[in-house]
């Protein structure tokens, strides 16, 4: 692994350095303030130190980074990351001015960051196109909007948007400063009948390129013996694996019997198939809404 020290942090030329350094196998699971003393410790030996004698303590690491505008911009690296998993090999990295910071120091500023932007834009509408996350008064003005056509998709370490796939990300940030391929007006009216998925992951992948999912034959059966519900077969699954999780079948059957009773009520007459694919949908709503209530719990705890 290879990485380019470059110290540019100067408006004297004569003073700016770059520092090709081979790190020892030690050295990529160690932490990056190690490559910082070692580019100091080498400027000061040289010319360049003896009019501008450099401090470890004032300096920091950063990498050149694609910005949402187009631009580069430079994101500081934290003085105990470890290197292998923060630089890419053969990596520009840029020696700053200012005091290096800690990955929980730099943790901690990012959430006092979003806690801050939280409390401003609490009284707003964000925009619901993939990629803008814009946002406005309720009700407008509703402002230019620059999005994605599809959802994002997670695969692997691999970042992209749906409707991208030839500009990829490895870090979540820049992933978010991919260019958007779609130009409009913001709206905080999602389209419920669209059923569009909000990110894909590699199934999806895999089922656009394989084409849809065969069936099993059990799933075959379980459909055929619900009247060809698609729901008969997901249910029956999920019942199996609740179980494996620690929820009893009676506790299973007496939600499901209680939700078919609700649809029921609802659609009137409906045969069995459209009961049961519509019980399945309700059942999976509220299975959603209950690993949110997790989630934002956790994060409240946090």
């Amino acid at each position: 692994m290879k990485v380019f020290l470059r110290y540019e942090d100067n408006e004297d030329e004569s003073l700016h350095k770059v520092l090709k350094i081979t790190l020892p196998k030690s050295w990529k699971s160690g932490p990056t303030a190690r490559l910082l003393e070692q580019f100091v410790e080498s400027y000061n030996a040289g010319k360049e130190g003896q009019s501008n004698t450099l401090e470890v303590a004032a300096l920091h690491l950063s990498i050149r980074r694609s910005a949402s505008d187009g631009t580069h911009e430079l994101k500081d690296l934290a003085s105990d990351g470890v290197v292998v998993d923060t630089i890419p090999d053969r990596e520009d990295v840029y020696i700053c001015h200012g005091p290096s910071r800690t990955l929980e120091e730099i943790n901690a500023e990012k959430q006092a960051q979003i806690e801050k932007e939280k409390e401003a834009t609490k009284h707003l509408s964000k925009c619901v196109h993939f990629g803008c996350n814009q946002r406005f008064p309720k009700g407008g003005p509703y402002p230019d909007c620059k999005y994605h056509s599809g959802p994002p998709v997670f695969h692997e370490t691999a970042k992209f948007w749906s409707c991208c796939p030839n500009k990829k990300a490895y870090d979540w940030e820049e992933f978010q400063s991919l260019p958007a391929c779609q130009t409009g007006t913001c709206t905080d009216v999602r389209d419920e009948e669209s059923n569009q998925k909000q990110f894909l992951g590699g199934c999806d992948i895999r089922e656009k390129m394989n084409g849809p999912k065969l069936r099993s034959i059990d799933d075959f059966n379980a459909s055929n013996a619900a009247g060809g519900s698609d729901g008969a077969p997901v249910l029956e699954r999920l019942r199996n694996v609740l179980e494996e999780l620690g929820v009893e079948n009676e506790l299973f059957d007496q939600v499901l019997e209680g939700i078919k009773k609700d649809v029921t009520a609802k659609n009137g007459a409906a045969d069995d198939a459209v009961v049961t694919d519509e019980t399945a949908k309700v059942l999976g709503g509220k299975l959603k809404a209950a690993l949110k209530n997790i989630a934002v719990e956790q994060l409240r705890i946090k």
